[in-house]
């Protein structure tokens, strides 16, 4: 081969070379999902950091409720769960309740202490589970900040505030009427027959406060209370000889 024919070829073969180096880097090849994920790890779902938090239990027609808090901290079987003290009233199945964990269908699992589901709750949609027992039929579970937030209409009606052995020690309206105009508090009368420590802290009015209910008195004092189910509420902060406002 002469000279000037070397020369042409090696020219041709840098040429080619240069554009086959510039379509890999304008089609750089496909990366495997697995590569991808490596890349960026956030891009995959954690079903179990998607649970950790405040939920509440309810059952279908939400009269009955309570408060659940999934924690992260592993314990044998799964995850440590907090389970609201009102639970076992409402669900008495809840009492043997210890801890959590997502199975690979991702069914959520509440766990008792040898590791048995006592309720599994399958995801009905982001935020709520749904599930079933024949001893206290249909649950809803949603995350707490989605839980509806009872309103005055709920509410107004006829109560009677207990200590925790059940014996109403007055009984009481919730009206659903401002106390006095342009109060944002609502009317609230006491019957007859009433407690002495009632009388002396003497409410007046009432009103509701980001889920909670508040009785005030003319000087101001407050009382507030939690809700247990739709029936039972209970006052805070929590005692050792509860007073419960119960609905009549």
């Amino acid at each position: 081969m002469s000279r000037d024919a070397i020369i042409a070829a090696a020219i041709a073969a840098s040429l080619c070379g240069g554009i086959a180096l510039a379509q890999d880097t304008q089609n750089p090849p496909a990366q495997s999902p697995q590569d991808s994920q490596q890349q960026n790890p956030s891009s995959s779902n954690d079903p179990i950091a998607a649970v950790v938090g405040a939920w509440e239990l309810s059952n279908a027609d939400r009269d009955k409720t309570c408060r659940l808090n999934f924690r992260a901290d592993t314990v044998t079987g799964g995850y440590k769960i907090d389970v609201d003290k009102t639970c076992p009233n409402v669900f008495p199945s809840t009492k043997d309740i210890v801890a959590w964990t997502v199975d690979n269908y991702g069914s959520l699992r509440l766990l008792n202490g040898q590791g048995d589901a006592v309720i599994e709750l399958t995801e009905v949609e982001s935020g709520m589970y749904d599930g079933f027992t024949p001893e206290e039929g249909r649950y809803i579970l949603q995350a707490a900040a989605a839980a509806p937030v009872r309103s005055a209409d709920d509410v107004a009606g006829d109560w009677a505030i207990a200590r925790s052995t059940g014996k109403p020690i007055c009984t009481l309206t919730l009206a659903n009427t401002a106390a006095a105009a342009g109060s944002d508090n609502l009317a609230l009368k006491i019957k007859p027959g009433c407690d002495a420590s009632i009388i002396r802290f003497g409410p007046l009015s009432w009103r509701m406060d980001n889920g909670e209910l508040v009785m005030q008195a003319a000087r101001g004092q407050t009382w507030r209370f939690e809700e247990n189910d739709a029936n039972t509420w209970q006052r805070l902060p929590e005692s050792a000889d509860p007073i419960l406002l119960v609905r009549q």
